[in-house]
């Protein structure tokens, strides 16, 4: 080897070997093994910075904007609301979200699928408190398995088909994929509703600003519209849009009588429901029952308007009044939505009640002069939370900005980092997320892992190591039979996808397969298959595939934490692909 090429196994063996250790920041590690190329001159410094262009990073960053624009859309609520109740294990959730996504991969990019589906694993794993973390990988590894079934499942097979067809002028179809991929995408998702376990059970996630801290005893009244659904239904069934996190501790009719419903109580319209629970958990009983503040009918609907929580400071000018008789609305401009106080409120009506030092409120305030508003009232506002009590944009918006992205991507009528970067705009352009939500949403530190590292793995490539990889890979394939060496290049895929990415590993093992299954005297197509099984199935890094890195942040995951999981399917793979294989790709050609 050259010394060069002795540089770039060094760097990268010593980059993995940090990332495995742990103690130092993922991202921080990046960039010094990003800096150590460029010293060592293993990458020009003028492309240094090439990966922060890389389409992968562009797809990440969409991506997570796009998941965050699902799941305040209302749909993540209407799909788990009615499997919630049977969803309570974290092998059932596996199951069924790795299941959906499996499917959904084999149709659409899977980083597509996985991002639908993240925002909904993580209100499951909330919802029962099992650890989003304990969901979040399998689903990505099994987004990963159902690519493997169709042409457009992932790039890997796209690019096999390609090579197929130079050597043999006949391309794989789009099904041709299907037979072995099923049967590893069964066998992996069955493997993954057990195999959570092997996951650590300390890790924390990225959680979204409304998960950050809760407030239990929030308190709002809210008006029953004649054109909710719910009029004519019971308070148990209002109270199930919040699983039980939220209850209806009140009900005011014929405008004063007030009552404490049991949940049989029939909900009528007109009703103030008195509305008690922590503030996202209200917020799913307001919209999926189209309920109106009480505080605020019309404000929380306008433009410009944030909703905001906020403490109430010892010399605010709101401490011993009530808010009628402050105004709020026409001295400050703000709305009061809900209020929860130390060791519970009286029961007098929310207008009624007499301000305190340490009240928590959720207002209503234009964006526009938040802060001095805040400042007048002598509130002190808490992080921000994601509210949106009484206003949403209709579901289908988002929906229809997915939905058409993904038209645009499976139809090659955009590549896929246009499709989802177009996606991410329309979320913001539509008012389904602000450019602040947007923002927000994205996690930098996993984008600046991808952007430094990929010139960093490039290294193997550009210095000819992979080179040397390929031509020891043949000196041994010639010393195995025929079935051992579709195993030993659907391994040697796998061990290369992490560093060159699996669209480059395929162009540089599917000429050494092919290359090899001519020395052989065999047919080229088991060859090829291995290479995509393998390049498919990166399952030991977050740095291999996209779509491991989407799932990194929010599952707080460290690099050690994949291959734990991931080890055991990569060899169940490798067993059961070669079996698969060999079965429905016979060796010999006809």
């Amino acid at each position: 080897m050259t010394a060069e090429q002795i540089m770039a196994f060094g760097l990268v063996g010593g980059v993995v070997a940090l990332l495995v250790w742990d103690r130092i920041r993922f991202d921080l590690v990046a960039l010094m093994g990003l800096l150590a190329a460029v010293g060592l001159g293993l990458v020009e410094p003028k492309k240094a910075f090439e990966g922060f262009a890389d389409d992968i990073v562009v797809i990440i960053a969409s991506a997570l904007v796009v998941s965050a624009g699902i799941a305040r859309s209302g749909v993540v609520d209407a799909l788990v609301r009615p499997a919630a109740a049977h969803l309570a294990t974290p092998s059932r959730q596996v199951l069924f979200l790795s299941g959906s996504v499996a499917v959904l991969s084999a149709f659409m990019k899977n980083i597509g699928a996985l991002a639908v589906f993240l925002p909904i694993a993580q209100q499951l794993a909330r919802r029962h408190r099992t650890g989003a973390h304990l969901v979040l990988m399998p689903m990505a590894f099994a987004s990963l398995l159902g690519g493997l079934m169709t042409l457009i499942g992932t790039s890997p097979n796209i690019i096999v088909s390609r090579v197929r067809a130079e050597m043999t002028g006949q391309p794989f179809s789009m099904f041709d994929y299907m037979p072995v991929g099923l049967g590893l995408t069964l066998a992996g998702v069955a493997f993954l509703t057990l195999g959570w376990r092997l996951l650590p059970r300390d890790r924390a996630g990225a959680r979204p600003p409304e998960e950050a801290f809760a407030v239990e005893d929030y308190a709002s009244e809210v008006r029953l519209p004649p054109g909710s659904a719910f009029v004519g239904r019971t308070v148990a069934e209002l109270e199930a849009l919040a699983s039980g996190e939220a209850t209806v501790s009140a009900l005011i009719r014929e405008r004063f009588r007030r009552h404490i419903p049991d949940a049989g109580w029939t909900l009528m319209a007109e009703d103030i429901l008195v509305l008690s629970g922590d503030a996202p958990a209200l917020q799913r009983v307001v919209l999926g029952a189209g309920l109106e503040p009480v505080g605020d009918p019309e404000g929380a609907r306008k433009a410009g308007h944030v909703f905001v929580e906020a403490v109430v400071l010892r010399d605010s000018a709101l401490v011993g009044r009530t808010a009628r008789q402050l105004e709020l609305r026409r001295r400050f401009g703000a709305s009061l939505l809900a209020m929860s106080r130390p060791g519970g409120r009286d029961a007098k009506r929310l207008h009624h009640v007499v301000f305190r030092e340490g009240d928590l409120l959720l207002l209503n305030v234009p964006s526009a002069s938040l802060s001095d508003t805040l400042a007048d009232m002598g509130v002190l506002p808490l992080a921000g939370r994601q509210l949106q009590l009484g206003h949403r944009r209709p579901w289908w918006v988002p929906v229809g900005i997915v939905a058409a992205a993904m038209v645009l991507i499976v139809a090659n009528l955009a590549p896929v980092a246009v499709g989802f970067l177009a996606a991410a705009v329309a979320m913001v352009l539509t008012g389904v997320l602000t450019i602040e939500e947007a923002y927000g949403a994205v996690e930098w530190p996993i984008l600046i892992l991808m952007a430094a590292l990929i010139p960093v793995s490039g290294t193997l490539q550009s210095t000819g190591g992979t080179d040397i990889i390929a031509a020891q890979l043949a000196e041994i394939a010639r010393l195995l039979p025929p079935v051992a060496c579709i195993t030993l290049i659907m391994a040697a895929a796998m061990a290369v996808t992490p560093f060159l990415n699996n669209a480059a590993t395929v162009l540089v093992m599917a000429p050494i397969g092919a290359a090899l299954a001519t020395q052989l005297g065999l047919s080229p197509d088991p060859f090829l298959m291995a290479v995509a099984v393998g390049a498919g199935s990166d399952f030991l890094t977050p740095i291999g595939h996209q779509c491991n890195t989407l799932v990194m942040a929010p599952g707080g995951y460290r690099f050690g934490d994949y291959p734990r999981l991931g080890l055991p399917l990569s060899l169940l793979i490798l067993a059961l692909g070669t079996v698969l294989i060999a079965f429905f790709w016979p060796l010999n050609p006809s």
